[in-house]
């Protein structure tokens, strides 16, 4: 991962049941649609989203026009995928540095972050959320939040959340009044000015510190994502946000122990239909190299864990800071960064019962031409195909766009 200088161990232990199997499913099918170059960007360090044409839309830290970074169109054709770059960063007013992917609204605008660029005390800046208009195929960047590195956050670098109404809400792990991060709406008016808004600043307490770069998930009206470090035990916290007559209520869920436990959750969340969260930890498990976790909402409220997998050594994966997605039978699917052959995996665990699932490998990435190191997870468009990138990789080692076929 480009940096790791936070990361954060815990203590004590949590328990589950669990079967390994590192034989590689041979019926699964992984083929790059796309490799990077220089000019079209590299680093793709991006969740993908999906359009319902089919589209694959994405980000790159580095490249484009300026060196800056920018944000990507594939499309699908009979003659194969075609590259489009919609916007190129210049790393000024403009944000750069664009880290994790675009949100798509209702009517095609494109929403995301940069780490920096914009303006504030931040050597370099201190990053800004923008959106992306679409207006018949020409696309206009608009800064719709520079942060100043005070109150507000700054380096924001998660994904963000755009709900029903417009609203944008996401995340930056440092700046705050307490310099660990906040959690942020952003909302337009009938003016069409924005007005930001923090709406929870962490602690580095049982709320936890530096959030996730994972997306936030708004259901029944409730935000719900994840800080990767803090917590009771400092290794991390799932939380939940509740809208209260204009204010936010935080609620810690859960609160990551260390090994055996998960520790570091870095990816987005995942709700299953019964209202069970799953997710991944960068360290943690049994062998302190990762974690897959499930999180259970109980009578009373409260939310039990369990660990499904923890990764271990060999020709397992390692090190997974991926969001997870289910098939259509219950299997979730997931990557890791590093492991397998060294530049990492795409994993799929299968419930056998609640408490226990079996892990496979289903492809590890081998370097050029191949993917390497999947920083991300996968996203399934509505066709049932699966896509995600790398941060190195394809044809120039700059980067890749994947299909993986189940």
């Amino acid at each position: 991962m480009k940096s790791s200088s936070h990361f954060g161990i815990g203590a004590f232990a949590a328990t589950a049941v669990f079967v390994l199997s590192l034989a590689t499913a041979s019926a699964a099918t992984t083929k790059v649609i796309f490799s990077f170059g220089e000019d079209e960007g590299e680093y793709a360090d991006t969740d993908l989203e999906t359009d319902g044409a089919g589209n694959i839309y994405g980000t790159t830290v580095l490249g484009g026009d300026f060196g800056g970074g920018t944000v990507f169109r594939l499309s699908p054709t009979a003659n194969g995928w075609v590259h489009t770059v919609l916007y190129s960063f210049t790393g000024g007013a403009d944000g750069g540095e664009p880290y994790k992917g675009v949100s798509l609204d209702g009517e095609g605008n494109l929403y995301g972050t940069a780490v920096t660029g914009g303006s504030g005390s931040c050597e370099g800046g201190c990053g800004v959320v923008y959106k992306l208009t679409n207006s018949g195929g020409i696309w206009t960047q608009t800064v719709i939040h520079a942060f100043t590195g005070g109150d507000d956050g700054s380096g924001p670098g998660a994904r963000v959340t755009v709900d029903q109404r417009g609203n944008v809400y996401g995340m930056a792990p440092t700046g705050g009044a307490y310099g660990l991060g906040t959690i942020y709406k952003i909302h337009q008016g009938q003016s069409g000015a924005w007005t930001f808004k923090v709406i929870h600043t962490f602690t580095g307490a049982a709320d936890g510190s530096t959030g996730s770069a994972g997306r936030m998930i708004i259901r029944n009206g409730h935000l719900y994502g994840a800080a990767t470090s803090g917590g009771t035990y400092g290794s991390g916290v799932v939380f939940e946000l509740t809208p209260r007559g204009g204010a936010w209520n935080f609620k810690t869920i859960y609160s990551f122990k260390g090994q055996p436990d998960g520790s570091f959750p870095y990816g987005a969340l995942l709700f299953d239909a019964a209202g069970n969260i799953y997710g991944t930890t960068y360290y943690g498990g049994a062998h302190n190299i990762g974690a897959v976790y499930k999180l259970s909402r109980q009578p009373v409220g409260e939310w039990q864990e369990k660990v499904l997998y923890s990764f271990r050594l060999g020709g397992d994966g390692n090190s997974p800071i991926s969001n997870l997605v289910f098939d259509g039978t219950g299997s979730l699917y997931g990557t890791t960064s590093e492991g397998g052959l060294g530049s990492g995996t795409i994993f799929k665990l299968s419930p056998v019962s609640s408490d226990q699932w079996t892990e496979s490998v289903v492809h590890r990435f081998r370097g050029p031409p191949d993917g390497a190191f999947a920083y991300n997870g996968l996203v399934v468009d509505r066709f049932g195909n699966f896509y995600g990138a790398t941060v190195h990789g394809g044809d120039n080692d700059d980067g890749s766009i994947y299909k993986f076929t189940p």
